[in-house]
C-alpha cells in the first residue's frame, strides 16, 4: 500500500508540537478546522469536521486513537475521509510523531493504506501534494502564535 511522509523541524517544545493535532482552537488556527471529537486514550475517538460555506460540513476525517503518547506521539487507526463528492475511503492510518531535536522538534507526519481505483488515486495524490505545505503551516502558525 501507498504511502506519504512529511516532516519539518519547529523551534517549540515536542508537547506544543503535539498539541496543535489534539487542542480544537490549535486545529481550528492552523487547519481551519471546524469542530473536533477527540479522546485521548486508546480506543478513543479522534474526528475532524471542517466547513466551506453556509455552516455545511464538508469534509470530515475520523478514526480511532490507537496509540497516544504525550509530547511524542499520536497514531490514528481506522481512518476514514468523508467527502460529498468522492465514495468513502478508508481505513488508513495517521502516524504523527515529535522528537526532540538541539531545543526543537522534529514533526514527522506518516499517513498510510491508501488502496487503488480512481477516488483512492485522486486522494493518494492530493494528501502527497498537500502534507508538505500542511507541516509548513502547522510550524509558521506555532512560531508565530508565541
Amino acid at each position: 500500500m501507498r504511502t506519504v511522509e512529511a516532516s519539518v523541524i519547529i523551534n517549540k517544545s515536542p508537547a506544543v508540537v503535539l498539541a496543535a493535532f489534539t487542542e480544537q482552537q490549535h486545529l481550528h488556527n492552523w487547519w481551519h478546522v471546524s469542530k473536533s471529537l477527540i479522546e485521548l486514550r486508546k480506543g478513543g475517538l479522534y474526528s475532524l469536521t471542517w466547513q466551506t460555506h453556509n455552516n455545511v460540513l464538508s469534509f470530515v476525517s475520523s478514526g480511532t486513537v490507537g496509540e497516544y503518547l504525550p509530547a511524542c506521539q499520536l497514531r490514528i487507526d481506522n481512518l476514514v475521509y468523508i467527502n460529498p463528492e468522492r465514495a468513502i475511503l478508508g481505513p488508513m492510518q495517521l502516524l504523527i510523531m515529535t522528537t526532540p531535536e538541539h531545543g526543537k522538534t522534529v514533526l514527522d507526519i506518516i499517513q498510510s493504506g491508501y488502496q487503488h481505483g480512481p477516488d483512492w488515486d485522486w486522494y493518494y495524490e492530493a494528501v502527497k501534494a498537500a502534507w508538505p505545505v500542511v507541516v509548513q503551516q502547522i510550524k509558521d502558525y506555532l512560531e508565530t502564535s508565541g
